[in-house]
């Protein structure tokens, strides 16, 4: 028997039989067809007998995501504990530790001689953390009661955004007499004021006065000096990488704020322990603010005194004084009393740049701003028309009138255009060569009242301030442009400071002075249109400008500059007003040496000729400013120059006077005064002068006290002047004679 093997189900279909039936071919009977199934059992069920177990391959997968999540679980451990753990540190420590700032104390500003005229005083300050009035709103009420305030003005105080979000906001300040009662109550009921507690703290004070006067209701030097307030936003946004918080005191204006980051000091910081209802139950650590330093001025506070209120005297007498020469809109004498609106008075040393006294008026007190201005106060400070603020001798603008022409005689003489011997036929009436108009346009005349003055030179003409001889000036440069180039007497002003930032260290200088020219008028058309139409430059422009009016104004800081460089021969100085830098315990920080930033080229000829018309001006009897009490009794003698500037028809001119002394020897001082619609020079600016001078010559400024003297520093009392008489002095002999009635 033969055997063949097959697949249970799709397998052979031979089967066991009988050899001896190979041989029959009996048919079968038909079965149903059954067809090959290729799923595999096997191969899905993996039977155990079919194929081998794989247990080891299974662990390993297992341990190997196991693995994977302890070493996750490990590395966030190590970022907790090590990577994270000063920030959850801080964090639990910041419930439990409050960090408070300690404001410095500011440094004070002194005078020369180390006298205070920027002091500090000790307050007390009730303060409540925002925090503690958020948790605990029943505290508003309660400290509004004692300190006699309403809820609203509590909460305006905690609301204010000028106050740091993290430090505790000031509800009330004062003396330690006035507050001790409301502090004692504070302390002895801790548990009905959360938050609220007392913090020692400095504001400015002001311990010296103006002398009994006109100027008695101001302050010396108040716009040089500045004030101090809460800084701004954007103070605050330049200034963060400093350390500034909102709510801390910045510098506004004047020294103040130049000398900001030196006056201020370092913050210190306090740590105090709270509990959980916001309680301080100890100190952790404290860190010492660092004192500001003191600014040591060059002012002499006394000469600031006397300056302050020969302004102001000057501009009350002459609101009360009728002139009888004041001319209406159409050019008419109409005589009126003089507006005098403001002034300003700089006494500067021309031999350094030292700013001795800087008087502005209308001024102010900055008292008004400790412990914040009122609406109000700062309405009427900031009044338009009579901004108090706003320091004149640096900011305010004026027409020149004839002090300009110490810059056409410097740049005739220097560039040849004319000499000192040569003369000019004064007739009193000039008529611009080649004019093609037959109008007044072709004509200008000498100033009202003065004729003719003859044959002059251009010492004369500077001591009679003949207009005419500087007309033919001005048409001759008009006219000889080609040689002399199209802006001789722009560029020699320039380089005397005029229509240039005189590098002052106070902030704010105005930059809209200006000399004029025809590229100053395309500047200024193109900024207004409608403002400034006319871009053309003439002859009669030329003549205009070479007496100083036309669109020619200038600050009196650039007018003391540029006299203050003739003054000392050609060397050009920065203004100072800032002496030294000295910390609290003496120790010298910083001097501020004289800052040398031009020269003008004086010869020895063409300077005398110029310097002995100056002095002709106050010595003279032909002088514009001749008799002026306190100028020609000045030991070693006084030279100067009136001018008197033309402005709006209508109003009276703008007065000038500058003076500038001794001149026998190396001048030491240079005084300016400048008074709006005030009238002639001689008569309105020139007496201010004179008794600044008449002060001077018994009481002459001395070396600065570097370091100062403590006792100083801790007076309390205003200083007064000294209590000498003046001296007797001979009047310095004129050595120029000029026609009489001339008024500059």
């Amino acid at each position: 028997m033969s055997r063949s093997l097959r697949h249970p189900f799709g397998g052979s279909r031979h089967y066991l039989r009988p050899e001896k039936d190979k041989g029959s071919r009996q048919k079968k009977a038909r079965q149903p067809k059954i067809h090959q199934n290729r799923f595999s059992v096997e191969g899905v069920l993996d039977a155990p007998d079919s194929t081998a177990a794989r247990p080891g391959l299974r662990l390993r997968i297992a341990g190997l995501v196991v693995l994977v999540l302890f070493a996750v679980l490990g590395l966030r451990l190590w970022a907790l504990t090590v990577l994270q753990a000063p920030a959850a540190a801080h964090a639990v420590s910041a419930n439990q530790i409050r960090a408070v700032p300690i404001d410095p104390t500011r440094g004070l500003v002194l005078d020369r001689y180390g006298n205070p005229l920027v002091g500090n005083q000790v307050v007390e300050q009730i303060t409540l953390s925002r925090v503690a009035a958020t948790q605990h709103p029943e505290v508003v009420g309660r400290l509004a009661a004692l300190l006699e305030k309403t809820t609203t003005q509590v909460n305006a105080a905690i609301t204010n955004p000028r106050f740091s979000l993290y430090k505790p906001v000031p509800v009330m300040s004062g003396t330690n007499a006035q507050m001790l009662p409301y502090i004692l109550y504070v302390k002895e009921h801790p548990a009905d004021f959360p938050g609220v507690s007392s913090v020692a703290t400095t504001e400015r004070t002001y311990p010296q006065g103006e002398l009994p006067g006109p100027a008695s209701s101001g302050y010396p030097a108040s716009q040089t000096l500045g004030y101090v307030g809460t800084i701004n936003t954007a103070e605050l946004k330049s200034r963060a990488s400093q350390g500034y918080q909102a709510g801390d005191s910045f510098g506004q204006s004047g020294l103040e704020y130049q000398y900001e980051s030196q006056l201020r000091g370092s913050p210190g910081k306090s740590e105090l322990e709270v509990d959980a209802k916001g309680q301080v139950v100890g100190t952790l650590k404290t860190t010492a603010a660092k004192p500001g330093d003191n600014l040591v001025t060059n002012i002499d506070t006394n000469l600031q005194q006397v300056a302050d209120n020969a302004l102001a005297a000057q501009i009350g007498n002459l609101r009360n004084t009728y002139d009888p020469a004041c001319l209406n809109a159409a050019g008419k004498k109409a005589g009126c009393y003089p507006a005098a609106t403001n002034g300003a008075v700089i006494v500067m040393n021309p031999q350094t740049g030292a700013v001795y006294a800087m008087s502005s008026y209308p001024s102010y007190n900055p008292d008004v701003w400790v412990g914040g201005i009122s609406t109000a106060n700062y309405n009427a400070l900031s009044a338009k028309g009579n901004n108090q603020l706003l320091n004149l001798a640096i900011q305010g603008v004026y027409t020149p009138g004839s002090t300009f022409k110490l810059n056409t005689a410097t740049a005739a003489l220097n560039l040849g255009l004319w000499t000192p011997g040569q003369y000019y036929d004064d007739t009193g009436t000039f008529t611009i060569p080649g004019c093609k108009y037959q109008s007044t346009t072709c004509v200008f005349h000498n100033s009202e009242g003065d004729g003719g003055f003859g044959a002059i030179n251009i010492t004369t003409a500077l001591t009679v301030s003949s207009d005419d001889f500087f007309y033919n000036l001005g048409a001759q440069f008009y006219g000889q442009s080609a040689k002399y180039g199209q802006t001789p007497i722009q560029d020699q002003a320039n380089k005397y400071s005029l229509g240039e930032l005189t590098g002052i260290d106070l902030p704010q200088e105005s930059t809209l002075s200006r000399v004029d020219s025809q590229a100053e008028r395309l500047k200024l058309h193109a900024e207004s249109p409608t403002g400034f139409p006319n871009t053309t430059w003439y002859a009669g422009d030329n003549v205009e400008m070479a007496f100083g009016q036309g669109a020619t104004v200038i600050t009196p800081i650039e007018q003391a500059v540029a006299y203050s460089t003739f003054a000392n021969g050609g060397t050009r100085y920065a203004p100072q007003v800032a002496a030294a830098l000295v910390l609290p315990s003496g120790t010298v920080v910083k001097r501020f040496a004289p800052q040398v930033t031009g020269h003008v080229n004086l010869s020895p000829t063409n300077y005398q000729a110029m310097l002995t018309g100056f002095e002709g001006v106050v010595n003279s009897k032909g002088g514009t400013a001749f008799g002026v009490p306190g100028l020609g009794a000045f030991p070693g003698g006084v030279a100067g120059k009136t001018g008197t500037a033309d402005t709006v028809p209508g109003k009276e001119p703008t007065a000038w006077f500058v003076g500038f002394g001794p001149t026998a020897t190396a001048a030491q001082y240079v005084v300016v005064c400048v008074i709006d619609q005030a009238g002639f020079g001689a008569t309105a600016s020139a007496p201010v002068v004179g008794q600044i001078f008449n002060y001077l010559a018994n009481h002459p400024v001395t070396a600065p006290g570097i370091p100062p003297v403590q006792s100083n520093i801790l007076r309390t009392t205003p200083i007064q002047l000294p209590s000498s008489a003046p001296t007797t002095t001979t009047k310095p002999t004129t050595t120029t004679t000029t026609p009489s009635g001339a008024t500059g």
